[in-house]
């Protein structure tokens, strides 16, 4: 796969990862970061204040609700919400959150992430975990590359 960045293993080294966005729509790129990382074996949790449940498996209203604790969240979210996610990161010792973003704004939120440097969150902007999970699909593997080229992926 080629070398990935220390900001990116670290995240993904997380004992417990939540993605925040997840969608009761299981085509949502929410639920793709959620399932990708479910079956790389990682421990992932489900994020959203609208569902109780997303694909068989309890979600949470908040990242502070989540029974245990999290290390790192994956932001998943309309751009206007992710600072609120941030906060509640913030709020319950998260020290790492990575937006997500291929085309577009995607969860980006200049807002957001300025708040989390400010609070000392590990920031990754761009991309996304998927272009790191064994094993890497095609597609994401390509938008990996274009990513790098265009200056929009973390590390």
């Amino acid at each position: 796969m080629g070398r990935v960045p220390e900001s990116v293993a670290a995240f993904l080294r997380g004992p417990r990862i939540a993605v925040a966005g997840v969608s009761r729509d299981p085509r949502q790129a929410a639920n793709f970061i959620f399932r990708k990382l479910r079956e790389s074996g990682h421990d992932v949790v489900p994020v959203n204040p609208n569902a109780a449940e997303i694909e068989g498996v309890t979600c949470y209203p908040h990242v502070g609700a989540v029974s245990g604790g999290v290390s790192s969240v994956v932001i998943a979210t309309h751009p206007s919400a992710a600072p609120d996610v941030v906060r509640r990161c913030a709020e319950c010792g998260v020290r790492s959150v990575w937006f997500h973003r291929a085309f577009g704004q995607g969860s980006v939120s200049e807002s957001a992430v300025r708040e989390a440097r400010s609070r000392g969150l590990e920031c990754l902007v761009g991309g996304c975990p998927v272009m790191f999970c064994e094993p890497v699909d095609v597609f994401h593997r390509c938008m990996r590359g274009w990513l790098r080229w265009r200056g929009r992926m973390p590390g």
